[in-house]
């Protein structure tokens, strides 16, 4: 599995994770299912989703990236519309293609588009994971 170095870890001052620390050896990846995102849905919840989408435009722009070790939950919320697959979809393949639409992100979360306006994420003040970080804390 690839890990995604310098993609933050969650979303700042949440517990809202983005990022997993290793692979599951047994069970295989956790499988990407679109999930529905109503009009009714936690403000929290948005800015998760924004937050998200933020850090894999700035991470990746409009090129194509593998899933690696990136959160299937967080991707489950914009696979399908913001987030497309490359190629046929394995929804439980840690070497999937992904790429951002980025007029279906733009459509979806326009506030992160706004021309000059000031970041809604700032990436550079966020602890990503370590370069030296391999995932093994002893357990």
């Amino acid at each position: 599995m690839l890990k995604h170095r310098g993609f933050p870890g969650r979303l700042p001052g949440t517990d809202f994770q983005f990022v997993i620390r290793r692979e599951n050896r047994k069970k295989g990846a956790t499988p990407i299912t679109r999930r529905e995102r109503f009009k009714d849905r936690r403000p929290a919840d948005k800015r998760a989703d924004a937050g998200f989408l933020s850090a894999l435009i700035a991470q990746f722009g409009e090129e194509p990236f593998p899933r690696g070790n990136l959160d299937a939950g967080r991707l489950s919320w914009l696979i399908g519309r913001e987030v497309l697959a490359v190629d046929e979809f394995d929804p439980a393949d840690y070497d999937q293609l992904l790429q951002v639409d980025m007029a279906a992100a733009e459509a979806g979360f326009p506030e992160l588009f706004v021309q000059d306006a000031p970041p809604a994420f700032d990436w550079d003040d966020v602890d990503a994971w370590d370069e030296d970080d391999d995932g093994d804390d002893g357990r």
